[in-house]
């Protein structure tokens, strides 16, 4: 299934807060949100996000009918790293590979575009198909924080590898 993304969008807000109310997309993660979230306050969110300096958000669709599945970004960006962020909101398409291909466009931006030098994560221990994902895409374990890994991505090591 071909993906690709695009910078995050306002009108989005309309898909996207059915995700934020979804208990089982933010099972695996650290920022669920602690009340409802309706189309308002997630427009209101995108808003704010979209004008902050340091950080990239983008919205991940499907190629052949261009649906809005879920969001890739970075934020904490500095001159030379930033912190990765992904979840795939549209339950149908996960486990199909499609959170390894956006990180890996994530990456190339990241590496390619903003030349940084590094991009890290934090992911909970139990998440195991997101970690092997990472993995794939030349994340490395550096320690565990607050009980989370936190994995880094080297662009030497990334444009090295036979796995892009």
């Amino acid at each position: 299934m071909e993906i690709y993304i695009r910078p995050l969008k306002e009108e989005d807000s309309f898909i996207s807060f059915r995700w934020r109310n979804d208990p089982e997309i933010w099972a695996l993660t650290g920022n669920k949100p602690n009340k409802i979230i309706t189309p308002e306050i997630e427009l209101e969110w995108i808003k704010n996000i979209l004008s902050r300096v340091n950080e990239k958000r983008f919205a991940i669709c499907i190629k052949e009918t261009n649906e809005y599945i879920g969001n890739v970004q970075l934020t904490d960006i500095t001159n030379e790293n930033a912190q990765f962020h992904i979840f795939i909101g549209e339950k149908a398409f996960h486990g199909k590979g499609i959170g390894t291909k956006a990180t890996r466009l994530i990456l190339e931006y990241a590496f390619a575009v903003l030349k940084l030098k590094q991009v890290y994560l934090k992911v909970k221990q139990e998440n195991v198909a997101a970690i092997k994902s990472y993995k794939k895409c030349e994340f490395k374990f550096k320690e565990i924080v607050n009980g989370e890994l936190l994995l880094i991505c080297y662009k030497e090591s990334y444009f090295e590898s036979s796995n892009r």
